[in-house]
């Protein structure tokens, strides 16, 4: 069975979800993420990046990622997949986001 690892940034985080199925979606220039997989939380110790991961994705069945914020996707072993987690970005780190707006409707073009 083959899982993936998609890793990709949202609101100046960078977000790390696990799913069974990704693949180029329906809507132009999105990646679609579907069957979202969360690691079952058996010991008394939580992450609670994971814990809000899940909560925010809980009730989602498939979701749409904008390819520009896909950092990268890996397909891994079954038993290589961890937890999700979300990562503050410091300023010292080497992930820059790609530019939100490439074009500005309030600039008129100049003639």
């Amino acid at each position: 069975m083959r899982i993936y690892k998609v890793v990709f940034l949202n609101q100046g985080k960078v977000y790390e979800i696990f799913a069974r199925t990704v693949r180029q979606g329906e809507l132009y220039g999105f990646v679609e993420i579907e069957d979202l997989i969360f690691q079952e939380t058996s010991s008394v110790v939580v992450d609670p990046s994971a814990e809000k991961l899940k909560e925010e994705f809980s009730g989602v069945h498939r979701t749409r990622i904008p390819i520009h914020a896909v950092i990268r996707i890996d397909e891994v072993e079954k038993k290589e997949h961890g937890p999700g987690k979300i990562i503050e970005i410091d300023s010292n780190s080497n992930i820059t986001p790609f530019p939100n707006h490439l074009f500005d409707p309030k600039k008129t073009p100049e003639k």
